[in-house]
């Protein structure tokens, strides 16, 4: 493969995963309205109705467990991160890039890494009996809960990827000129 060809397989690469985050922040827009939507139905038919759901209360848990760790990666892209940024901000591009490339393979994907592997047999665990909410009335559907562990990690790691490509191509570029 020519290197213009291979330059452009990674650029359609970081492409399709930044789609991919974005469309998931779209999604997730619209799931904190309808957890909002929810946990209001729930404040009004327990103080106007009498009438209270540890299903329906669950389920904003698994919304809220949902937008959070979904987040982590639409954060990531964003940068909108945590970041102690007291020297990063002055720095040129060229070595902001250095820095988050850096970043990306030595902290962010050996955590991601560890996440995911620790994280493996509890899932596993969790699918393999079917696990449920221990309160009477509550979600039968932990396990998915759970599973979610799994779906963060893969979701960060993936923007991970993408950052690398950005970042290398900035590096690139900068050296180009």
């Amino acid at each position: 493969m020519n290197p213009k060809s291979t330059k452009r397989i990674w650029s359609l690469i970081e492409t399709n995963i930044n789609h991919l985050v974005k469309r998931l922040g779209v999604i997730i827009a619209y799931l904190v309205l309808f957890t909002a939507g929810i946990e209001a139905a729930i404040v009004l038919l327990r103080y106007f109705v009498n009438v209270g759901s540890i299903a329906m209360q669950e389920l904003v848990i698994y919304l809220h467990a949902i937008v959070f760790l979904a987040c982590t990666s639409i954060a990531l892209q964003m940068n909108r991160h945590v970041r102690v940024d007291i020297f990063y901000r002055s720095y040129s591009v060229t070595r902001k890039a250095w820095i988050d490339l850096f970043g990306t393979i030595f902290l962010l994907l050996p955590t991601c890494g560890f996440i995911f592997f620790s994280s493996w047999d509890y899932v596993l665990t969790s699918w393999s009996i079917r696990e449920q909410s221990s309160d009477a009335g509550g979600l039968p559907t932990l396990y998915l809960l759970k599973t979610l562990i799994l779906l963060f990690v893969v979701l960060l790691a993936l923007q991970g990827i993408a950052e690398i490509i950005r970042a290398l191509s900035i590096i690139e570029s900068e050296k180009n000129d």
